[in-house]
């Protein structure tokens, strides 16, 4: 008897080639069951191969052709303007990508608290906001080496008492934003004097909270020393009291798994351009304390006029000539831009007399975007595009200026102001009305609810009002035969950049 489903059988001796049959047929399965096992261990041989052996991060993102990034948008890490993409993590990063060999694809997330969990989760490769160590207690991420040392400010508003300690923050009202380390930081000074208080907001960002002190609706702040060197810009009433931490490292963040292969790379990319002097250049563009938009004194302006003015006035006035614009505000647009100088280049890429990107030279077909000739003429028409896109209700000296703001800017934030101001009740086809909204792009408040986002709108405004001074002073300094009846005539102010008294550009500076 065997066992056969359970069931008791019976069975007879077998005959003789009935046995052979039989020990034929256990022979022919036992080869086939070591066929069986030596397929399994061939199959498990060639998964552990392949298992020890996966792609590391680096190749995997060499491979799939693309560096995922995620960030947010504000003025030191990534927004848009009339030159496309800026920001130090957007230019440091897209030279990364170009050293990897890959392109650059940028995620922006709208709240802090959402950066490092991108790269946590394998949405993006790397996440770079400003961040440093202390913004990750739990770490989640691998933080690269550090490219840039940062103090922690505590700030107040202009015109008010200076604290000088912590002894001096009681009963003031201090803000923050929830579980940033700004927190972690007052946290620890706490320790020292036990009657600081403070409220984290779980809503606000840094700008915000910034804005808030400067309208007075708060006492304090903390923000990071590279972060205040921007927004200082257009919030001119900020002020250090002193400082709460110092020596913070910036680095970017990678995912905590246990290759470290991108994260190794970055090391060597962040060690060659700091080898090669370029990383101090970026640091020095975005976070000097000077403004990157400025006018120069009357006597320098003067000199150029006379001295550098004449290589290229035949050119301005045959590119005007053909978009039919002034070529004296072409000019102006080119002394602020590069001070008619034709090698400019910007730490951006932009570059040139008239400073264009290079998609805006292959628009234009700019072959040399350092080539005078090609320059203005691109840079004429770029202007005379932005002029004929504008809308059609926007007319006379208005269409110039908003014209000017969004070769600085890009249209889509000119567009934007032109939308908040109609939404206040405003005239949104006047330069007088949309000014204040353009310097509003700045607001969190006001930026996330615009289509283009954060915009730096007071370097815009800067640059509009310097332009028309530099305008103002080349028609005067630089009369033609046929204009003698115009300036007789009008002598208190251009025709083409006329404006009410509210609104007019600030003269430069004599340096005599």
């Amino acid at each position: 008897m065997v066992p056969g489903n359970g069931h008791m059988v019976t069975s007879s001796p077998a005959p003789a080639e009935k046995r052979g049959h039989k020990r034929g047929a256990e022979v022919l399965r036992t080869l086939e069951s070591w066929q069986w096992k030596a397929g399994i261990l061939l199959g498990l041989g060639a998964l552990v191969g392949t298992c020890a052996h996966p792609p590391s991060l680096l190749e995997e993102v060499q491979s799939g052709g693309e560096l995922r990034v995620v960030t947010r948008n504000g003025p030191t890490t990534y927004y848009t303007a009339g030159t496309g993409p800026l920001g130090l993590e957007y230019d440091l990063l897209r030279s990364f990508a170009k050293y990897l060999g890959v392109e650059l694809r940028v995620l922006v997330v709208d709240r802090a608290a959402d950066v490092l969990p991108a790269v946590a989760e394998g949405r993006a490769h790397v996440a770079a906001a400003g961040l440093s160590a202390q913004d990750d207690p739990a770490h989640r991420v691998a933080f690269g080496p550090s490219y840039q040392q940062v103090t922690e400010h505590l700030v107040y508003r202009e015109g008010r008492r200076r604290p000088r300690n912590l002894a001096q923050l009681r009963s003031k009202r201090i803000e923050v934003a929830s579980g940033s380390n700004y927190a972690r930081t007052l946290a620890k000074a706490q320790q020292l004097e036990p009657g600081l208080v403070w409220t984290e907001n779980p809503h606000a960002d840094q700008q915000e909270l910034l804005l808030r002190v400067v309208n007075g609706t708060i006492d304090y702040t903390v923000v990071k020393s590279d972060s205040f060197a921007l927004y200082r810009s257009y919030m001119p009433e900020l002020r250090v009291a002193f400082n709460l931490a110092e020596g913070e490292s910036i680095a970017w963040a990678f995912p905590g798994r246990a290759d470290p292969s991108l994260r190794e790379e970055a090391a060597k990319y962040l060690a060659s351009i700091r080898a090669s002097g370029e990383l101090n250049r970026l640091l020095d563009h975005y976070y000097s304390h000077m403004p990157r938009v400025e006018h120069v004194g009357t006597q320098e302006f003067m000199r150029d006029v006379r001295s550098v003015l004449p290589k290229y006035r035949a050119t301005f006035e045959a590119a005007a000539a053909r978009t039919g614009l002034d070529w004296r505000l072409l000019a102006a647009i080119g002394y602020q831009e590069s001070r008619w100088d034709p090698a400019a280049v910007s730490p951006t890429g932009v570059r040139g007399l008239m400073m264009l990107t290079e998609e805006t030279a292959a628009t234009f077909n700019v072959a040399e975007r350092t080539d005078p000739v090609q320059s203005i003429q691109g840079g004429a028409r770029l202007f005379a595009q932005l002029q004929r896109k504008l809308p059609k209700s926007v007319n006379g000296p208005d269409r110039v200026l908003f014209a000017l703001a969004a070769y600085n800017l890009g249209l889509g934030h000119v567009l934007d102001a032109r939308r908040i101001t109609r939404d206040s009740k405003g005239n949104w086809d006047t330069w007088k009305d949309v000014r204040p909204s353009i310097r509003l792009l700045a607001d969190p408040r006001h930026a996330e609810r615009t289509r283009h986002g954060f915009a730096r709108g007071g370097e815009a405004l800067n640059f509009v009002n310097n332009v028309r001074t530099y305008y103002d002073m080349l028609r005067w300094t630089t009369r033609d035969s046929d204009d003698e009846a115009i300036w007789t005539q009008q002598q208190s102010a251009p025709p083409i950049l006329e404006a009410s008294a509210d609104n007019r550009a600030s003269r430069p500076r004599s340096s005599g």
